[in-house]
């Protein structure tokens, strides 16, 4: 069982950065692949990006590609979604998610475990 708690969403302006992170309990979180997923209002649930367990391979969708930077830190049972150039477009609820067999996808239903959302807000 892993437990997900975002965390460092708010309001910025379209243009700024942010950092969104994940903190996850259990002492197996090396093992789980690590995705973000966001929810915009009136829109599906989609994919942004994803970190193999030993954070040696990314995956990103093509929206965010060159302005977000997945990482993580095992050490401190922690994912980090770091996002520049925001825009508008940007703004949703954020959900990191865990990946049990450890390999990265883009495909929600893959997930395991799932935190709560953080909530992003990029200003025109």
């Amino acid at each position: 069982q892993v437990q997900l708690v975002e965390s460092g969403g708010g309001l910025v302006q379209a243009g700024g950065s942010l950092r969104v992170s994940c903190a996850a309990s259990g002492r197996t979180f090396s093992t789980y692949a690590m995705g973000w997923f966001r929810r915009a209002p009136g829109k599906e649930r989609e994919f942004v990006a994803a970190i193999s367990r030993a954070g040696i391979f990314t995956y990103y969708a093509d929206s965010v590609k060159g302005r977000f930077a997945i990482s993580r830190d095992n050490a401190k049972n922690t994912v980090y979604l770091q996002m520049n150039s925001l825009k508008p477009e940007d703004t949703a609820v954020y959900y990191c998610a865990a990946k049990s067999d450890g390999y990265i996808s883009a495909r929600s239903m893959e997930y395991d475990y799932w935190g709560q959302g953080t909530q992003v807000t990029v200003s025109s």
